[in-house]
């Protein structure tokens, strides 16, 4: 059931989502070569601890961390370790969520690890693009496929694989509502948006093949042919006019 927010809703969802971009934000900054995943994990956890909210993620069936840090070729659901540590070339996705008065939000950036290659810097640029070509269907009159044929036609024509394993969802009271929101389909075709739902987009893209397989920890999902994989999501607000990005 695809759940309409309130008023109240709403303005009980901005507080968890303005901290989470802000966090996104600082992570620019923060991440260098020679740290763990651990250690970006520890500052998600403590910075939003200090808003006195909760990490959504921690515990959520059963993952052990606040924060899915993803290196390299791990697409999603990267357990953070302290003796995984990052490199220069590397890139990082972090998936985060905090949650305020039972309201979550949910929002993800990949992140370069000092100098990466043209190609690599390429991935994480159309994968923040294809989300906001995606985003500009997150309107009353639109459906919801309508927002994965745009995410997958600017990646593809990029020449970017579509991860199609896992997808983008609704989110509110539940960290995982309706509708599910593939980042790739036939336009047209899909449930209505509507105004007052709370969405959360998030184009997966890979180098190469969008195949995947979880590692054996039952988390963690890579690219079968090991190419890099980046991430970015937001928390967006269906309104009577131009969608609100509420993570930014």
């Amino acid at each position: 059931m695809i759940v309409i927010k309130s008023k109240r809703e709403i303005e009980l969802m901005r507080h968890p989502c303005k901290v989470t971009g802000e966090i996104l934000r600082e992570l620019v900054t923060y991440i260098q070569p020679g740290m763990s995943t651990m250690d970006i994990n520890a500052y998600v956890e403590d910075r939003i601890a200090h808003y006195n909210m909760k990490p959504t993620f921690k515990g959520y069936g059963g993952f052990p961390a606040g924060a899915c840090v993803s290196v390299n070729e791990e697409v999603v659901h990267g357990i953070p370790s302290k003796d995984r540590i990052i490199h220069e070339g590397d890139i990082v996705s972090i998936d985060v969520g905090a949650t305020y008065k039972g309201y979550n939000s949910d929002a993800a950036r990949t992140y370069p690890v000092g100098q990466v290659s043209a190609e690599v810097q390429k991935l994480i640029d159309v994968t923040k693009q294809s989300f906001f070509e995606g985003v500009k269907y997150a309107m009353v009159g639109y459906r919801i496929h309508d927002i994965g044929n745009a995410v997958q036609t600017y990646a593809e024509k990029n020449g970017m694989g579509v991860i199609r394993d896992y997808t983008g969802h609704g989110t509110g009271s539940k960290l995982h509502e309706d509708p599910q929101i593939p980042n790739y389909g036939n336009p047209g075709t899909g449930p209505r948006i509507k105004e007052g739902m709370t969405l959360a987009i998030e184009p997966m893209l890979s180098l190469g093949s969008y195949d995947v397989r979880v590692l054996s920890n039952d988390w963690t999902a890579v690219t079968v042919d090991g190419s890099m994989s980046a991430h970015y999501e937001n928390t967006v607000l269906v309104t009577d006019g131009e969608p609100e990005i509420l993570t930014l």
